[in-house]
């Protein structure tokens, strides 16, 4: 499923906090204008996609979230689809793949993000397992198209066990069927260790399928040709708001300087 160009900048709508998040402040009205703003200013500013996550929801719930956060999603992603005309993707924290494929296919967006779709890993929230079998046969139940973006070796995570990462890499791809890999920083704006980008992208050349590889954090206008020079492209979020505050909002300007030195 490529539902991507090489070279992609997909640009975040990191949502306020939703109605039940210990950070809500009740108007939910403000929620959908600020991401409907943020959307518009990076469509204007030249990026390829957007995708939209729960971003403000912390603590997040680990891999289940309640069916006021699903709601809520799905009304944001479906303005968003009408708002603006780019590829739409859908994440839910911390880990939620049924709800993030659940929200994306009823407001037709296009692919989905999952943090921990195969193997284990121990985060803020406990240990967060894979649910790659549950994922793939729900998509099937729901007749959906939308594709399958899963991280290696997720940010804000750390290993139960080491473990290669061609072995991390052959299992997402060919027993997980994911339709694209992300590789990122230990953490939100943070950048992606150059030999981790590289090994990841060498192991899918060397099974010999055409999984893009997106750099999923630390991503400015400084490194995203050379990172582009390895991935296929890169999801973009700290970089591209004011004062380069991961909860500010999207700044233009910043968008079309890092777009237009992409290459």
């Amino acid at each position: 499923m490529s539902v991507l160009p090489d070279d992609t900048i997909v640009g975040m709508v990191h949502l306020s906090a939703l109605p039940g998040a210990p950070g809500y402040d009740g108007n939910f009205d403000a929620v959908r204008t600020r991401a409907l703003a943020d959307a518009r200013a990076l469509e204007a500013g030249g990026v390829d996609a957007i995708m939209v996550e729960n971003f403000g929801d912390t603590p997040f719930y680990p891999d289940d979230v309640p069916k006021h956060i699903v709601a809520s999603m799905t009304r944001v992603a479906t303005e968003l689809r009408r708002a603006v005309d780019l590829p739409l993707g859908v994440n839910v924290l911390r880990n939620d793949a049924e709800a993030a494929l659940s929200v994306a296919t009823a407001a037709e967006a296009e692919f989905v993000r999952v943090n921990v779709h195969t193997g284990t890993r121990l985060t803020d929230q406990g240990i967060a397992e894979g649910r790659a079998h549950e994922t793939l046969r729900l998509r099937d139940e729901l007749d959906s198209d939308v594709a399958l973006f899963a991280d290696v070796d997720v940010k804000h995570s750390a290993p139960l066990a080491e473990r290669p990462t061609a072995e991390l890499v052959a299992e997402a791809v060919e027993r997980g069927r994911a339709d694209g890999l992300v590789v990122s920083g230990p953490g939100t704006g943070r950048p992606v260790d150059a030999n981790s980008l590289e090994s990841v992208v060498a192991r899918r050349d060397e099974l010999g399928v055409e999984t893009p590889v997106l750099v999923g954090s630390g991503t400015t206008p400084e490194n995203v040709s050379g990172l582009l020079d390895v991935a296929d492209g890169a999801i973009v979020g700290t970089a591209l708001k004011a004062g380069n505050e991961t909860t500010n909002p999207v700044d233009e300007a910043r968008v079309t300087e890092l777009v237009s030195r992409r290459r």
